[in-house]
């Protein structure tokens, strides 16, 4: 009887242990009334987009036609245009090995209902034989965030990769079909001085106008936050050209950094557009967990979803941000492919139908999608 006791307890204590592990796992759902969520996975739907080794273009690099999508499909943006949603994605092809090493394209699909999406065969964004060639042959075209104008002017800021550095690029459309390349955004800043600097991930500051996600300005300029390391900020009077904000010294201004011992240990990269609230400025970012000084509750490396409070009256001003992720790697495609130690890397945005539709990258290999119904919260 006693031994048998005895097991019961040892079985109480495993099952209470692993009670424990499997909720400090669980992503933050009881979030403050200013963040953006429970951002919940439609069942049975994801992950949206995939490869194909089926679908060719002819490519202006290799001048032949190319299977373009048929590595990987990740990280995609997102916008609402006519009554429909348009997910622009990064797509690779088989050119190479590695992460980095491979060329990216930007592909379209559109939606009616946010979940099932019919795909363009031939990307809208791609290294072309243009003005871009010295910045995108051959990495390519990478990491989009959309966002449009009340106008009706969608802007992508996206990575120009050419496999040496990677530069923060601005490309326009008024029909996301075709897009205008408009270069590295920081390349008249101060004389170039940021010009040769690698530099990524770019959100701009977004508002809801009658139920429209549009660019919004503050102090009559544009505001972006972007970065991948740490978190900066820049302002535009034509969405093109960006002047980073810095110190006295010339240095880059830093709003936040990653912090030790949190999900967000050792990167803090601007993901979708940010949203203007009654609350403040939301910027939705993804946080790396670092190796060693990283939050034991999630795996090392992994990318999560976090969030930060900006002021509205000074959009620098950092007010607060989550010390727990919203949003974590769980399905199985999050957990593998060309990154297994998990990723769900958000960068688009989209209020549809009155509630948020997040698009994100699974494992820099597949595109899925989680609902935000503030009706619900």
């Amino acid at each position: 009887m006693i031994m048998k006791n005895l097991f019961k307890t040892i079985a109480l204590a495993t099952l209470t242990f692993a009670t424990f592990i499997a909720q400090a796992q669980k992503a933050d759902t009881r979030l403050p009334k200013w963040a953006l969520g429970p951002f919940v996975r439609p069942a049975r739907v994801n992950p949206i987009i995939s490869p194909d080794t089926t679908t060719t273009f002819y490519d202006p690099m290799h001048q032949q036609q190319w299977h373009w999508e048929a590595s990987d499909t990740f990280n995609p943006a997102a916008t609402v245009k006519n009554g429909k949603i348009y997910v622009l994605y990064r797509a690779e092809d088989n050119s190479g090995q590695g992460i980095g090493s491979r060329t990216s394209r930007i592909g379209l699909a559109e939606s009616s209902n946010g979940v099932t999406v019919k795909r363009s065969k031939k990307p809208v964004l791609f290294p072309a034989d243009d003005n871009a060639k010295e910045f995108e042959w051959p990495g390519g075209c990478e990491d989009p965030r959309v966002a449009v104008t009340a106008g009706g002017t969608y802007v992508i800021l996206y990575t120009e990769w050419n496999h040496k550095l990677p530069r923060l690029a601005a490309a326009t459309s008024k029909d996301l079909l075709t897009w205008k390349k408009n270069g590295p955004v920081f390349q008249k800043a101060f004389n170039g001085r940021f010009f040769d600097m690698a530099t990524k991930s770019a959100s701009i500051v977004t508002k809801l106008v009658n139920g429209k996600q549009v660019i919004a300005k503050i102090n009559g300029k544009y505001f972006m936050y972007w970065g991948e390391q740490h978190v900066y900020a820049a302002t535009s009077t034509d969405l093109v050209n960006w002047m980073p904000l810095v110190n006295a010294d010339g240095t880059l201004k830093i709003l936040f950094s990653p912090r030790q011992g949190y999900f967000d240990s050792q990167l803090t990269e601007c993901g979708p557009p940010a949203i203007m609230t009654s609350k403040g400025i939301v910027l939705l970012y993804n946080g790396k967990n670092g190796t060693d000084d990283g939050d034991k509750n999630y795996t090392a490396n992994a990318y999560c979803g976090g969030q930060a409070l900006f002021s509205l009256s000074d959009p620098t001003k950092l007010v607060t941000r989550l010390d727990k992720p919203y949003f974590i790697p769980e399905a199985s495609f999050e957990k593998s492919g060309q990154y297994p130690a998990g990723t769900v890397f958000t960068e688009g945005l989209v209020y549809f139908h009155a509630k948020w539709f997040l698009y994100y990258g699974c494992a820099d290999s597949r595109v899925a999608v989680a609902v935000f119904n503030p009706a619900r919260r």
